[in-house]
């Protein structure tokens, strides 16, 4: 029958069979004490007298890397039907059976034959067979047995992940965690302690260190410097046998990183760069690069770059090469070698990403002078004002009189004789002249302001001994006015009354024009012209805007007596010299409706000729007599060219 594994049975079949090895207990002991193992309790004999009771074993054990020169003893098979006599053979099958284990068919002693290695295999699974050794026939089941191999400690820990690379800040604090090593053993870890591992540092232990248990590698110094040493190469050693003497070990290589903070400020190599630049350098030209340097790397090295002085930030602006963290110095406002030859200019550095940790370990920023040296250059003449002239003249000035002068002078040396032009381009009608020499411009022409109010002309400015040494300016004439115009009422104005009109009622509001512009501005005065001052119908009012009002001075007008009335107004402006104009008035007479609306202006032929005076009656027989007449003529001359045709 199969055996069946009680826990202190295993412990009592092992026992008895290392003192049967060792020959402290003869083999029929071990045998009876171990046959027993087989039976359940209740099997077991209770006096002296022989059971038949099947199989006898329990788990066998081999140590591993056995290096005798003869077989190793693993164990023993046995039935306790044997007697002894040698009338049973045993045998066994499966792994290793044959080869790597052999067994004595007469004592069912079973020895190993090869060296075996507990890491490759741990176990071999085995079947046992009792026979008749005449008849062959199986006097026992078969049955399956085990043999573990025992480990010893021949194998060393090994990092399988190695080596390893690791990385820290620098200036970290000690027990700054790095990173973790792990290394496996590939001993059995359930048995004694040659798979039990503990880490310690070979080399680089002054600046790291490393957990014995967990393997986790931290700082040893808080003054790790990146810029003095950026790596550390480290040997970490992982010892099995929890590190006791005669353990196995291994070691990796780990190399740590040492990162970069911002603790460096930028510096300028030189504390002053010198360039040179021409003053006709169009603004936006660059004069020169300079760089400050940083003993960090990456961003933190991110530069930005300032002008610091007032004059130099007028006059020169600076930006960062991104690509290279250089300063480029360019022309911001245009140069002049005669106003200032050397202008020093103060550059700051500044890091763009500065870590408030470190502040205090210094400034960060660093400053530079860059000195520009000016270089002359050949210039045209300047006008002075530079930006255009106004000039101002009177309209009735005589010919030839002053109206201005222009300046321009030799920004390179001085008393270089200029001579001066007008562009004719812009003065076609040639109005105005100038005197080459001193620049003076005088009248070619009569002005008239009315014409033209303002005259637009260009100078030209050339050294006298290089005509390609030349510049204009731009000359605008305002032509001051003179009271030489009347004022003139703005239209020919026509009102209208009714009939029925009421004293005092508003006819029209009259206004004027004037083609003078006096810098006082208009001032005009209204009264009624002496031939109407003995107008009884209307009356004049002077606003004192510039304008005047027309009112009836009587009610009822009859249009059948007088149906239009011309009222004469006289103008006068405020001078100098006062200039006066008469303009007429034209007021019509119309019937109009109960409500005011007018309905007609003219008056009916009979009504007309029924009011007609005794004169005028006489005058308009006359005309009709002289029409009668040639009527008549008209048609004896047309009888006579019929006979003359005929």
């Amino acid at each position: 029958m199969a055996p069946r594994w009680r826990g202190g049975a295993q412990v009592l079949a092992v026992t008895l069979g290392i003192l049967q090895c060792c020959g402290w207990l003869s083999g029929q002991t071990v045998r009876t004490s171990v046959g027993m193992m087989g039976r359940r309790p209740e099997q077991w004999p209770m006096s002296h007298e022989r059971v038949k009771r099947g199989w006898v074993w329990n788990q066998f054990f081999v140590v591993e890397e056995y290096t005798g020169t003869e077989p190793l003893y693993v164990g023993k098979i046995h039935s306790d039907s044997d007697e002894g006599d040698g009338s049973i053979k045993y045998t066994i099958s499966g792994e290793g059976a044959g080869t790597i284990f052999i067994i004595d068919e007469v004592t069912g002693d079973i020895h190993a034959t090869e060296r075996l290695d507990r890491e490759e295999k741990t176990f071999y699974t085995l079947r046992a067979q009792a026979r008749d050794r005449l008849t062959d026939a199986p006097l026992e089941p078969e049955s399956e047995f085990v043999i573990k191999v025992q480990d010893i400690n021949d194998s060393e820990p090994k990092f399988l992940e190695g080596p390893y690379i690791g990385s820290v800040a620098e200036l970290s604090p000690i027990g700054t965690s790095v990173m973790k090593v792990m290394a496996s053993d590939a001993d059995d870890p359930t048995y004694g302690s040659s798979a039990r591992i503990v880490y310690s540092v070979l080399e680089g232990e002054r600046f790291f260190t490393v957990d014995r248990q967990t393997g986790v590698i931290r700082t040893a110094v808080a003054d790790l410097d990146r810029e003095t040493q950026d790596r550390y190469e480290l040997v970490v050693k992982a010892t099995d046998m929890a590190g006791q003497m005669g353990g196995l070990s291994g070691s990796t290589t780990v190399t740590i990183v040492i990162t970069d903070v911002n603790d460096n400020p930028p510096r300028f190599p030189q504390k002053m760069y010198q360039f040179s630049v021409s003053e006709g350098a169009a603004v936006g030209t660059s004069i020169g690069r300079v760089i400050a340097t940083d003993a960090d790397m990456g961003e933190n090295t991110d530069m930005s770059y300032l002008i610091k002085d007032e004059e130099g930030g007028e006059l020169f602006r600076v930006s960062t090469d991104g690509d290279t963290q250089e300063a480029i110095i360019t022309i911001k406002k245009a140069l002049d070698f005669e106003n200032k030859r050397t202008h020093n200019v103060v550059v700051e550095a500044v890091n763009k990403h500065v870590d408030p940790r470190f502040v205090d370990l210094g400034s960060f920023r660093d400053q530079t002078i860059v000195r520009v040296s000016v270089s002359d250059v050949d210039e045209p003449p300047i006008f002075i004002p530079p930006t255009g002239t106004i000039m101002e003249v009177q309209e009735d000035a005589r010919l030839g009189a002053l109206v201005g002068i222009v300046t321009a002078k030799d920004p390179d040396m001085d008393n270089v004789p200029i001579r001066f032009s007008i562009d004719r381009n812009t003065d076609q009608e040639q109005i105005f002249n100038i005197n080459p020499v001193t620049g003076a411009i005088t009248l070619g022409k009569i002005l008239d302001r009315e014409t033209a109010g303002w005259h637009n002309i260009t100078v030209t400015a050339v050294e006298a001994d290089n005509q390609s040494m030349a510049s204009q300016t731009a000359v605008s004439i305002r032509i001051l006015d003179v009271n030489d115009n009347p004022p003139e009422l703005a239209t020919p104005y026509e009102a209208s009354i009714c009939e029925d009109a009421k004293p005092g009622q508003l006819i029209h509001t009259i206004s004027v024009v004037d083609r003078d512009e006096p810098q006082s501005g208009h001032r005009f005065y209204f009264t009624l012209a002496p031939e109407a001052s003995n107008n009884r119908h209307f009356t004049l009012w002077d606003i004192k805007d510039n304008t005047a009002g027309i009112r009836t001075q009587r009610s009822g007008f009859n249009r059948q007596e007088q149906n239009v009335y011309l009222l004469p107004i006289l103008v006068v402006d405020s001078g100098p010299p006062a200039l006066s104009s008469t303009g007429t008035l034209t007021i019509h007479v119309c019937g109009c409706d109960t409500d005011g609306a007018i309905q007609s202006c003219n008056a009916t032929a009979f009504v007309m000729s029924s009011a007609l005076s005794p004169g005028a009656l006489i005058a308009l027989l006359v005309c009709i007599l002289i029409l009668i007449g040639k009527t008549f003529h008209l048609s004896v001359l047309q009888e006579h060219y019929k006979s003359f045709t005929a």
